[in-house]
């Protein structure tokens, strides 16, 4: 029986925020960079590695760089010297593909999320975060966010990234729109109220948080 608590929640977060249009890209591969380089680093970090790239932005483009010069331009995005190495990995296995789009999205989902998490720096969060927002497959993205969340209203999903994610799966529609519109919520909210020392005076979920007054 789907649980009806994260609907609840999607729907106060999206009365309050609106359609959000996340993940802010211009291309699929921008995503994939995007999702590599944001990893252990703030969102505007990453967009000052992207901009460095000016426009040339392309699988092509990184295949053939130097590996040198491929860091100096993601420093500001921090770890560079791991996360270029993460660049070239999945931009080969993007390669393997001919960096076609179309043919990523006709591989089955299990299959291709395995192939993902077979490449070099990228886990769980990272390879979800590729799958629904670069190619639209219907898996949730778990963040620390979406853990944030579980915790403090609370819901019962279980400790683990793989707990977490079937939970979400099993109780809100199967959509890769759902679960983008979705994470985008848990996240703007986390960011505006559901921080490490939440502001909770204007909260879309404050009447339903059964952490509200203990925190």
């Amino acid at each position: 029986m789907r649980n009806d608590n994260l609907l609840t929640i999607h729907d106060a977060l999206f009365s309050h925020y609106g359609n959000l249009h996340w993940w802010p890209a211009k291309t699929s591969y921008e995503v994939m960079v995007g999702a590599v380089l944001t990893q252990n680093t703030a969102w505007g970090n990453v967009e000052k590695a992207i901009a460095n790239f000016g426009a040339d932005l392309s699988p092509e483009t990184v295949a053939r760089m130097e590996l040198d010069a491929l860091k100096e331009i993601i420093r500001p995005a921090g770890f560079f010297n791991q996360k270029a190495l993460y660049l070239k990995a999945v931009t080969a296995w993007f390669q393997s593909y001919g960096y076609d789009v179309r043919q990523v999205k006709r591989q089955p989902l299990d299959e291709i999320r395995a192939e993902l998490l077979s490449v070099k720096g990228i886990g769980q969060e990272t390879a979800d975060s590729i799958l629904l927002y670069a190619f639209g497959f219907p898996t949730f993205v778990v963040d620390a966010y979406t853990m944030r969340l579980c915790g403090r209203f609370p819901i019962d999903a279980g400790k683990t990234y793989g707990a977490v994610k079937n939970y979400f799966q099993a109780n809100l529609p199967k959509s890769a729109e759902f679960y983008n519109q979705f994470h985008a919520l848990i996240v703007i909210n986390a960011k505006e109220h559901c921080r490490k020392k939440p502001v909770c005076d204007g909260c879309p979920l404050g009447a339903m948080c059964g952490k509200r007054h203990e925190i």
